[in-house]
């Protein structure tokens, strides 16, 4: 099981958004620089993220993007479902006799497993730990 690139760069832009200052829109072009990514690949990333209500694009001069919703609601399963879609990983082809596929039961639950504690990661936790990482490298520096 893999995750896209484009689910990566994701969730990079979703702390870096959360990290701003509330109401600060970041414009496509830094958040790209930031990831060294193209702006056209990053803005179809962006473009499911606001279809999907994470990040909402700001209009004008000084527009880009910023965090729709409050950081401490957005989970890292969010951000994945809004990239990669909400399909599931395993799917039996096998015609079996059982009304059910022992195989493809115990990967539905290791796959339901795996959503829950991703919906249980918020995106403002990695936040804060960057945040505490950052203050801790400050004060050794001093």
């Amino acid at each position: 099981m893999k995750y896209s690139k484009a689910t990566n760069y994701a969730l990079h832009t979703m702390v870096h958004l959360t990290m701003e200052p509330k109401g600060q829109a970041v414009s496509v072009d830094q958040l790209a620089y930031l990831q060294d990514l193209s702006p056209t690949y990053l803005s179809k990333i962006l473009t499911k993220l606001v279809k999907a209500g994470l990040i909402e694009s700001v209009p004008g001069a000084k527009g880009g993007y910023s965090i729709s919703r409050r950081a401490q609601d957005i989970s890292f399963l969010d951000v994945i479902e809004a990239v990669e879609g909400q399909s599931v990983l395993f799917n039996c082809g096998f015609d079996h006799d059982e009304s059910e596929c022992l195989i493809e039961r115990v990967m539905i639950e290791a796959e339901g497993n795996m959503k829950k504690e991703l919906a249980e990661r918020t995106i403002q936790s990695i936040a804060e730990r960057i945040e505490k990482r950052q203050c801790h490298e400050t004060k050794k520096e001093k």
